[in-house]
């Protein structure tokens, strides 16, 4: 850039320009919504400079900075399920896509290796794997348990004990672990989610986070909870969120639905009951609408709860 360019105003943008592009490559985490309007500066900026000195390549930068912008609000858009230009608020999502697919594949761990075959037990392991998915270990509170099984969680606890998946502190029983408090958690460990050579799954400290918080979210909806779902209909609400399209539909793009075997079999249940347990998903707002026809669950996330919208 020429020392003497005029007008000053636009010297003087294009050096806070450049300083901008400098602070940016040195943040810790990327932001693109940041990233794309340096780029909408910069193609302002150079079409400018184009027009001051009759530069045709300065006009090439600008267009593709003007490019550059687009396709980083697009990168943007697909990380978070929406549309560039769509109709109506963009929906703020829990989960990114690649984080969205990290969770279906807990839940399908959790569908192959679960214990026990009941829903309380099932809902169980999804929470306490998601606490325990690092490194083996997590801590949980009474809070915690009483929230996910009401009056059932003493007595899952002893059994996913009794089959060897969950270890308790040594004199700690699932009593005690119904009074643990948030300022005295306990720590349970799972034998199988502990380091090894090859880990069963491999999430990083933040999406770990962000899936439990996910899930949390789902199996203690305060509509659920009103309508007092039971285990399996909140497994049934984990499952359809998360494998449902942006827009809420169940299925990927080019599926009519999803096959029912799957989604019974992560929730305890038979596929002939699914449609029992949608019904209460409907009633409880959860979904606006679903059927089982042809072995396939078909429906609809309610717009509520399209923030958990697994992105397919």
């Amino acid at each position: 850039m020429p020392d003497d360019l005029q007008p000053e105003v636009l010297r003087l943008e294009l050096t806070e320009l450049g300083d901008a592009f400098r602070a940016y490559q040195r943040r810790p985490e990327p932001d693109l919504v940041v990233l794309a309007e340096l780029h909408d500066r910069k193609a302002r900026a150079f079409a400018t400079w184009a027009t001051v000195t009759g530069d045709a390549s300065l006009r090439e930068e600008a267009e593709r900075a003007e490019a550059a912008a687009r396709s980083t609000r697009e990168m943007n858009a697909n990380r978070l399920g929406v549309m560039v230009d769509g109709d109506g608020p963009a929906v703020e999502r829990l989960l990114t896509r690649t984080q969205a697919g990290q969770a279906r594949g807990v839940l399908e761990y959790v569908r192959t290796n679960a214990p026990l075959p009941e829903p309380e037990a099932r809902l169980a392991v999804l929470m306490l794997t998601l606490r325990a998915a690092r490194a083996g270990v997590g801590n949980v509170t009474g809070q915690d348990l009483e929230g996910w099984l009401q009056g059932e969680a003493a007595r899952v606890l002893r059994q996913l004990a009794d089959a060897g998946w969950l270890r308790l502190p040594d004199g700690v029983s699932a009593d005690d672990a119904l009074s643990a408090r948030p300022e005295t958690p306990v720590q349970i460990t799972v034998p199988a989610l502990l380091a090894a050579e090859s880990r069963p799954l491999s999430l990083g400290k933040v999406t770990r986070s962000r899936i439990s918080g996910w899930a949390q979210r789902a199996v203690g909806d305060r509509k659920l909870r009103k309508k007092k779902a039971g285990p399996a209909t909140r497994l049934l609400a984990v499952y359809t969120a998360a494998h449902s399209r942006p827009d809420g539909r169940l299925g990927g793009d080019e599926e009519d639905g999803l096959p029912l075997a799957p989604a019974a079999s992560f929730c305890a249940l038979r596929p002939e009951d699914i449609a029992e347990h949608t019904e209460l998903l409907i009633t409880a707002g959860w979904l606006t609408e679903a059927n089982t026809d042809g072995a396939r669950l078909r429906g609809h996330l309610a717009e509520r709860v399209l923030p958990l919208s697994g992105l397919l």
